[in-house]
């Protein structure tokens, strides 16, 4: 009797050790949250020093975050989620700006592709393959409304899209051969609200001119089924975050949380919140506030409730005892657009190469494992496909990317990080341009003409002072590394391009 007592408590025992060995080894594996706003400006967030707008809940978490002062994505959104989500630079994907914001003919284009061939993995492959949860929500924007028009490439015109409130794509996009470019069809387990759409007015008839834009509900987007809770665009991807995450809280999840705004049309949140920013003093250094108040004025409500929500996830997490196996990253695709905020202290806004177009917010929190602080290194969003694969252990990625692990930086562990390199083949704001940023310096390349201009922007951050003749030996020593970079990749040059 005795002896069957101890077998039945070593087995006993033995059952309890595998279990817990079992619940540590999923713990090392932690829950990842990706966070990125539309068209947020560098500075249009508290943590990165804006004076004017308010954001309370994400300069909390920052100050207990790795924070990127000079983080960097594409100056638009289709080319930055590409890159992003495949870790791959734009001439291997032949998206290069947002199809339809493109100008200037066939030679002194190579016009971008709108949707990313269904070979190319996206980081959700890998992650799932390794037993994530995954949802996307929000933007998604790498397929086109039309993809079978994107065969013959390079194409001779600008690819087109259909008139708001037309959903004559719908089908194809549901049923037909569209669907294997969605969420579903590419590593998630779950798509809210995801589809070719930039923007979310494009449901109503009216588009920007509509008074809901997409934001107030009906949000009349065919990928977020109506509920009779909807009121704010913003809150409701948040919901669907959280119920998605208390569902798979037994597994590793990562919550692929893309929100819509601030991305135009300006639509105030509500009358209180525009009320305060309409009374409250601009900032004369940024000139956040100062002019076109109202637009700015709304524009804010939008920031404040994307801070308002990450709020709302931070406590969740603490009530459902999420928050020290679950890593927050925090960025947006692009800089701001300058319709809605402003910037005195950049060059440009979004859709240019400078920095008002390129140089976004950024943090990375984990709790107890991060060494929280402020990092100078520049980095850009092609660095978040290997920075997941190393969250979670990932060791058999065989694909080609272009980034770089972001944990040892994060953990750190003393890194130098490669120069960060960009080629935009086709023409929205600029001319087609290849650019290195390395050290405190950035060349910027005109693929057509060959005209170079250098800037060092750590005394010069608005890119005033154009070096490339002053400083020959550097202009020459970067545009040496930025040729070979491109040669050595077989990156395209327009018909027109004199470095041929």
């Amino acid at each position: 009797m005795k002896k069957t007592v101890v077998s039945i408590l070593v087995f006993t025992f033995l059952q309890i050790s595998c279990v817990s060995k079992k619940e540590i080894k999923t713990l090392e594996k932690p829950n990842i949250i990706f966070i990125m706003a539309d068209d947020l400006g560098w500075q249009d967030v508290g943590f990165m020093g804006s004076k004017w707008f308010e954001t309370p809940n994400l300069d909390a978490l920052a100050k207990k975050s790795k924070v990127f002062t000079n983080a960097y994505m594409y100056p638009t959104c289709s080319p930055s989620r590409t890159a992003l989500l495949t870790g791959k630079q734009s001439f291997r994907t032949g998206v290069y700006n947002v199809p339809v914001l493109e100008k200037k003919d066939a030679d002194k284009n190579i016009y971008s592709r709108w949707t990313v061939d269904e070979n190319i993995p996206l980081y959700s492959n890998p992650l799932n393959k390794a037993g994530y949860k995954l949802i996307h929500i929000g933007k998604w924007h790498i397929v086109g409304p039309y993809p079978e028009t994107e065969k013959n490439y390079p194409f001779k015109a600008k690819l087109s899209q259909p008139d708001s409130g037309d959903l004559s794509w719908l089908e194809n996009h549901t049923n037909g051969s569209a669907k294997k470019y969605y969420p579903t069809e590419r590593g998630f387990h779950k798509n809210v609200g995801g589809t070719w759409w930039g923007d979310p007015a494009r449901g109503y008839n009216k588009g920007y001119a509509s008074e809901s834009g997409g934001y107030k509900a009906p949000f009349k987007n065919p990928f977020i089924e109506d509920k009779p809770t909807d009121n704010w665009l913003t809150d409701r991807l948040t919901d669907e975050a959280m119920a998605f995450m208390e569902a798979n809280s037994n597994a590793p999840f990562f919550v692929n949380l893309n929100y819509y705004a601030p991305h135009r049309p300006t639509v105030a949140k509500n009358n209180k919140w525009f009320d305060y920013f309409m009374a409250k003093a601009g900032d004369s250094i940024t000139g956040q506030g100062i002019s076109r108040r109202e637009r700015i004025a709304a524009y804010a409500t939008m920031i404040k409730s994307i801070d308002e929500n990450v709020g709302r996830i931070i406590d969740f997490l603490k009530q459902k005892g999420l928050s020290d196996n679950t890593v927050i990253v925090f960025t947006s695709d692009n800089g701001f657009n300058g319709i809605q905020s402003t910037n005195y202290r950049l060059r440009g806004a979004k859709g240019t190469v400078y920095e008002g177009g390129i140089r976004v917010p950024a943090f990375v929190h984990w709790p107890k494992k991060i060494k929280a602080g402020v990092s100078e290194t520049p980095i850009s969003g092609l660095d978040y496909f290997p920075t997941f694969l190393d969250l979670a252990n990932i060791k058999d990625f065989n694909g080609v990317l272009d980034g770089s692990s972001l944990v040892p930086e994060i953990l750190g562990k003393a890194t130098t990080h490669p120069p960060l390199f960009w080629h935009i083949a086709s023409t929205c704001k600029n001319p087609p341009s290849s650019i290195i940023r390395k050290g405190d310096w950035k060349l910027i390349q005109n693929l057509i003409s060959g005209e170079l201009q250098l800037y060092n922007l750590k005394t010069d951050l608005k890119e005033q002072n154009n070096l490339a003749e002053e400083n020959v030996s550097k202009t020459q020593e970067l545009l040496k590394e930025l040729k070979d970079w491109r040669e050595d990749n077989k990156a395209p040059l327009p018909k027109a391009s004199v470095l041929k």
